[in-house]
């Protein structure tokens, strides 16, 4: 018979659940972030868990065919998605629901479920959170985003955070100016990512690229580094067409408020990290910290993503896993067990109306049950509810005095 209950408490491989400690903690940031958020002009929305797969698909979700969980309809016969990104959904319910030309601030915080999980992070049921801006295509929306992304991260308190930025345009601009086709510019994409710039050579010469964009374009995989990188860009790539100039203008813009704003924060530059290229229209970013192998935070802009929904508008954002963040997180501990209260067990009506004025206040009440195992100290509380001078009154617990 036990063999048969055994394995009854496994749970899928890369799925988890979250224990009391972490799920308090958890919690903590959630409402610390949405706050955040909230001080910002940013709306909380909360998109369905699972939907029909060809919204899920759309646009950024594209990318997340092999990782998206897909199952029929029993009622429509269409084939459903469960989401795997919450990026595709809120855009969505901008161009849908939200029917205001003005910029419209948007935020969001739900469990997001992958088929695959990455090389890094064992999980497949992420804990996405993150904020969308549309209806304004500046600079300006674009350095909102990663100031708000910094700021979300001084929140959590995260220490020593760099950033990359990138411009997805410059790439774009330089490929159709050499004239290559979908397939070509895909195939130098792959290259340039791992800037294999033997190989990079190699594909140009065979693309038959003028001399000209074939030094430019084998210029973007020695483009990377600090603030200088731009001015370097400027003049590698002044045969490039007006798309890269103002490509490059868009980054040294938004490179420069964050320098004034974040004077301490080390920024790095890459013209060729083409993050989210099959989607990103503009400025991309991630930001890292020591000891972690991959981006802490990841965003960037990406136009027009609504007009498969009937309404195409300027769009930039970023997003997280707030189970990543939490974990790395430097801030305190939630509020420690010890500073519980312990309650006894008794018919008095005083005891009872301080119990509820003591929770009321915030403060944690455990209230003991009649032949319980355990007293105050084994259920991990530092203070106690003892009647002394015929009033309740709170008191630290000591050994001596544990009940």
């Amino acid at each position: 018979m036990t063999c048969l209950f055994e394995d009854r408490w496994l749970l899928p491989e890369g799925i988890e659940e979250v224990l009391p400690a972490e799920a308090g903690r958890l919690e903590q940031l959630r409402s610390d972030l949405l706050a955040l958020f909230a001080g910002w002009g940013y709306r909380l929305v909360i998109p369905p868990f699972i939907e029909f797969l060809d919204s899920l698909l759309t646009g950024t979700g594209r990318d997340l065919d092999l990782q998206t969980f897909k199952l029929t309809d029993q009622i429509s016969g269409k084939m459903l998605g469960v989401r795997a990104d919450m990026t595709p959904q809120v855009a969505r319910i901008d161009a849908y629901n939200l029917t205001s030309d003005t910029p419209a601030r948007l935020c969001y915080l739900g469990t997001v479920l992958h088929t695959q999980a990455d090389h890094l992070e064992k999980s497949r049921s992420p804990m996405q959170v993150g904020a969308e801006l549309y209806g304004h295509a500046g600079y300006a929306s674009d350095l909102e985003i990663v100031q708000l992304t910094l700021e979300m991260l001084a929140i959590v308190g995260l220490q020593n955070v760099h950033i990359d930025l990138g411009h997805v345009g410059i790439y774009r601009g330089l490929a159709r100016q050499a004239g290559l086709t979908g397939q070509q510019e895909a195939a130098l994409f792959d290259v340039l990512q791992r800037k294999a710039q033997a190989e990079l050579a190699e594909l140009l010469d065979r693309y038959q690229v003028t001399r000209e964009l074939r030094e430019m374009l084998l210029a973007l995989a020695e483009l990377n580094g600090d603030l200088g990188v731009l001015r370097d860009a400027g003049e590698r790539l002044a045969g490039a067409g007006e798309s890269v100039k103002s490509s490059i203008c868009q980054l040294e813009k938004v490179a420069h408020a964050l320098v004034c704003g974040f004077p301490s924060l080390p920024i790095n530059f890459d013209l060729a990290e083409l993050r989210g290229y099959h989607y990103q229209t503009g400025i991309v970013f991630a930001a890292f910290v020591p000891g972690y192998g991959r981006e802490v935070a990841r965003g960037g802009r990406y136009d027009d993503i609504g007009k498969v929904f009937g309404r195409a508008r300027p769009a930039t954002g970023f997003s997280a896993d707030l189970k990543v963040l939490a974990r790395l997180s430097s801030v305190a501990e939630e509020k420690a067990a010890a500073e519980a209260i312990f309650a006894p067990f008794e018919e008095d009506q005083e005891l009872h109306e301080m119990i509820r004025a003591l929770r009321a206040k915030g403060h944690t009440v455990i209230q003991e049950l009649p032949g319980q195992n355990g007293g105050a100290l084994e259920m991990g509380c530092g203070f106690q509810l003892k009647k002394q001078q015929m009033n309740w009154q709170v008191l630290r617990i000591t050994r001596a005095s544990a009940p």
